[in-house]
């Protein structure tokens, strides 16, 4: 059974030579890590009728008319820039935040097994790998959606049960993303809370660096990923022991 300050201070061991490289991978990490919905644009209709000008018609009315028409037309600008703004997050997100999420997530676990090589960021877009990291990861993503549409607490008991699905990706991206959620599944088992209360024990650092003009967290992002990639290898040698995975199943052999 894992400890929560062994842990840490194994983390606090491999950071010592390599904090900056682990900045760099957290930095990553922070920018990719992560949201849409349908709007229906307004109808504008420009036809204009001659009878709209009688004599009845005062200037104010022809004004109001206009104006009208512009603020319409200066909503559905708005209205196209956010779904346009949307639609190239989520682009973002998927198609190059997933994979370099897996390849930091790979840079912390090779750290924590010590192979310090900032290469491994690049992991996810070797070839047979790619497709099958973002299936997985949009699995993954959709799953938890549909836990938190239907209550909050199950959506966080859920996110901590595939917290682990980046890790057996960077140990076996073609693992399936069936095979991947269920295994993170497993190995959180009995571990949720213990984890929950990990992420606690760092809240004091993340207060201390919002303190410092919330720059500061950046800095601490370093000791939970390294942390966390500790957590990992204590879960996977624990699943191996069980019975729950085998060394070829995640290319450990």
């Amino acid at each position: 059974m894992w400890n929560r300050k062994q842990l840490k201070e194994r983390a606090k061991d491999v950071l010592r030579t390599s904090y900056w490289k682990a900045f760099l991978a957290s930095i990553i990490l922070v920018i990719v890590g992560g949201g849409s919905g349908g709007v229906s644009l307004p109808s504008f209709n420009f036809d204009f009728d001659l009878d709209d000008f009688n004599p009845g018609t005062s200037l104010s009315d022809i004004g109001s008319n206009i104006g009208g028409g512009i603020a319409a037309f200066l909503i559905g600008i708005i209205i196209v820039v956010m779904l346009g703004a949307i639609v190239v997050t989520l682009a973002f997100r998927i198609f190059l935040g997933f994979p370099l999420e897996i390849g930091a997530t790979l840079y912390f676990k090779r750290s924590a097994e010590q192979e310090v090589n900032l290469n491994h960021l690049g992991f996810a877009f070797g070839k047979g790998r790619y497709w099958d990291i973002l299936k997985t990861m949009l699995w993954r993503t959709l799953l938890t959606i549909l836990w938190f549409l239907l209550l909050i607490i199950p959506g966080i008991v859920k996110t901590y049960a595939y917290s682990q699905v980046p890790f057996i990706l960077a140990d076996n991206p073609n693992i399936g993303y069936r095979r991947a959620v269920d295994l993170s599944n497993r190995m959180t088992r009995g571990h949720k809370f213990r984890i929950f209360v990990l992420d606690l024990s760092f809240l004091g650092w993340i207060l201390l660096g919002i303190l410092a003009l919330f720059v500061g967290v950046l800095f601490v992002w370093p000791y939970i990923n390294a942390t966390k990639a500790e957590l990992y290898l204590a879960l996977r040698q624990e699943a191996l022991q069980q019975g729950v995975a085998s060394s070829e199943e995640l290319r450990l052999a």
